[in-house]
């Protein structure tokens, strides 16, 4: 790519590589102003990409999640493998090195963290249960199960300028592990890193035919063609979000929509945060980061800040002196520590903001029309120093909470009482993050009940996590990503509640056998096969049902005693009797829940080298009624659910055990979960 022969990029829909009906607009490389590719989408046939997607979505619903998971895996090796390429290219973007690995390497990060949770979280099958089975009849002959299929639609995801490749891997991870194929449209001015990114996979080969397309410019009349089944994301601007979401087919077919729009967030300088303390220099490197990272071109970055207002002439001068060593440049420079913007065009927008924001603020740091360079040239690339605004009456003031300049812009605000800190959060109409820096636990109880309500994430610093924290900016797969009102109102990532998004929630009623049929999971009152001790049979060998009724055993005065002695759990309700009967739960002395547990794990484990090679652990447990001496305890041991491995000589059985006693009543219920061979002798 170079500005003699500037690069054409191009689409890949339908199976294929597609190049724009025109010549297509210029895009130039953020730090030297050269031409280095051109971009147009003219032409293409939106609506055939979406049927395509549609058509060969088959092939990732018939993966499990696990496979699907094992996908993402391979996919990340394969890019990390590749990662010096895209690094390369990102510098034209404007972003430093340091910006890249937020980009690159934090999008590797989301694809390998949803693999990871596909596995630990989600079951090796196509059906995911939710909740607890409800039980809609006296008898149990009608239940119902809550579960999630994927969409038989496509992902549309319509991506910002300033992060080409985790803006697209943080919604695809999740996208694919649903089991739904994806339409990436990347914002023009960065659209040549996603274009080489989506080139690299495909030429990988790991995913199925039609489980990623790309459109290199505009979408066109994309947008006419989504139905109920289709999902559309959206990060940018909050005007232009809002214009989508109210597009009319959107809106007729109720075609799910998930926003996640420009945010005014805020950064908040605890009271007890005064100067010389690790709080306030957390506070000052938080807010100079966050403004500096990406050039400040993050959805995340601090463009508020909340300080004591005796605290103001020492932010001010603490945070000069830290922006002062920002050294703006050309990305690849190793004597630059903050890169340009994404191009001329956004210096520009940033310089508009700045202006408009005035009317409520002044420039206590920095010059936006001087331009202060270590290398390149700086007016021939997107460069801009960083600029620190100061609004004295943040309460009286409008435009500093409804303006947002998307670059190295923030502005001190001062607050005479938390009260009035928390109310200055809530003036930005939603956010996706606000943090607050303080060591005093009743402020950050205080001021995050306050603030809850209008940010999608809390961030709290001080200094003993000063050296663990992920930061105010950092989105992370396991958390949510999002925020309401003005930040959209949607929600991202967040584990995997990020892949429910693009699933649908059916309620199924029935009987018991049906629905366990349906969902794969074996349901009390579902057939079950009593044929031979369970633990006996391999992965191979072994079903949904099969199932273990065990002889009794009586629990004696004496094995209440010797569980206290041995363990050392001598409470009072195993041995004391007048104590015991005191107490409104009990009719006497009663036996310990984990001498249930114990005694039930005796009569059902089958004690010889077997299938089952380990027990991992119980869930759900719960002590329905109490066991005293006399009372005798049967169990029912019942195969639930098998989760084989892939790439593993094993698998994961869940057991639901359920302990009786003479009168038929439950004492005891659980899941016992043992890693099982696949076949045995292995």
């Amino acid at each position: 790519m170079n500005a003699q022969t500037p690069y054409r990029l191009k689409s890949y829909i339908c199976g294929g590589w597609h190049a724009g009906a025109r010549e297509g607009a210029e895009l130039r490389d953020a730090g030297t102003g050269e031409v280095i590719a051109l971009i147009d989408a003219s032409g293409l046939d939106m609506a055939e990409a979406l049927a395509y997607g549609r058509s060969k979505g088959a092939a990732l619903q018939a993966m499990t999640f696990h496979e699907r998971a094992e996908m993402l895996k391979a996919l990340g090796k394969a890019l990390d493998a590749q990662k010096a390429e895209f690094h390369a290219l990102s510098l034209a973007t404007g972003a430093t090195p340091r910006d890249g690995m937020v980009d690159i390497e934090g999008g590797l990060h989301t694809l390998f963290a949803y693999s990871g949770m596909g596995r630990r979280e989600l079951p090796n099958s196509r059906v995911l249960s939710e909740g607890d089975v409800q039980q809609l009849s006296r008898d149990g002959s009608f239940v119902a199960q809550h579960i999630l299929t994927p969409l038989n639609g496509v992902a549309v995801h319509i991506n910002a300028y300033n992060f080409p490749c985790w803006g697209m891997l943080e919604k695809l991870a999740p996208t694919l592990l649903a089991g739904v194929p994806a339409v990436i449209k990347p914002a023009s001015q960065t659209a040549y890193l996603t274009e080489l990114m989506v080139r690299r996979i495909i030429e990988s080969g790991i995913l199925p035919e039609g489980a990623l397309q790309l459109i290199s410019g505009s979408v066109g009349d994309l947008l006419e063609h989504v139905t109920a089944q289709d999902v559309v994301t959206f990060t940018g601007s909050a005007s232009v979000g809002r214009m989508l979401k109210a597009h009319p087919k959107i809106i007729a077919d109720s075609v799910r929509f998930t926003m996640e729009a420009d945010s005014l967030n805020a950064c908040v300088l605890g009271p007890d945060a005064v100067a010389g303390t690790p709080e306030f220099d957390l506070f000052i490197k938080e807010v100079s980061r966050e403004m500096t990272v990406k050039a400040g071109q993050k959805c995340t970055a601090i463009r508020r800040a909340m300080v004591p207002r005796g605290q103001v002439h020492a932010v001010t001068e603490a945070l000069g002196k830290a922006l002062a060593k920002m050294s703006v440049g050309l990305p690849g420079d190793e004597a630059t520590r903050m890169g340009a913007l994404a191009s001329l065009a956004q210096r520009d927008e940033v310089r508009a903001r700045i202006a408009e924001l005035r009317a409520d603020a002044e420039i206590v740091w920095g010059d936006p029309d001087e331009v202060t360079v270590v290398s390149g040239d700086a007016e021939a690339g997107a460069f801009l120093n960083p600029v620190v605004m100061y609004c004295d009456d943040p309460l009286g003031a409008s435009v500093v909470h409804d303006t947002e300049a998307f670059g190295p812009v923030s502005t001190l605000m001062p607050y005479d009482d938390l009260e009035e800190a928390v109310a200055l959060t809530h003036r930005g109409k939603g956010s996706l993050v606000s943090s607050l820096f303080t060591n005093d636990p009743e402020v950050a109880q205080a001021a995050v009940i306050g603030m809850a309500p209008f940010h999608g994430r809390i961030l709290l610093g001080n200094r003993d996590s000063a050296k663990s924290s992920t930061g105010h900016g950092a989105p992370l797969p396991g958390l949510v990503h999002g925020g309401p009102g003005r930040a959209g109102g949607g929600e991202e990532l967040g584990g995997i509640r990020g892949v429910k998004h693009f699933m649908q929630r059916t309620a199924v009623q029935g009987t018991p056998a049906l629905v366990s049929a349906v969902t794969g999971r074996w349901i009390a009152g579902a057939p079950a096969n009593n044929d031979g001790h369970p633990f006996r049979k391999s992965l191979a060998e072994l079903r949904i049902g099969d199932q273990l009724i065990t002889e009794k055993r009586q629990i004696t005065l004496e094995d209440v005693a010797h569980f206290a002695e041995f363990t050392g759990d001598t409470f009072y309700a195993h041995m004391d009797d007048a104590a015991a009967k005191a107490n409104p739960f009990f009719e006497g002395r009663v036996a310990h829940g984990y001498l249930i547990v114990s005694f039930a794990a005796g009569l059902f484990v089958q004690p010889d080298p077997g299938p089952v090679l380990a027990n991992y652990g119980l869930d759900n447990l719960r002590f329905m009624t109490p066991v005293y001496p006399g009372d005798t305890l049967g169990v029912q041991l019942t195969c639930k659910d098998i989760n084989p491995r892939t790439n593993s000589e094993h698998g994961e059985v869940r057991w639901d055990c359920c302990v009786t006693n003479q009168h038929g009543e439950v004492v005891a219920q659980y899941d016992v979960l043992t890693m099982v061979a696949k076949v045995w002798p292995s």
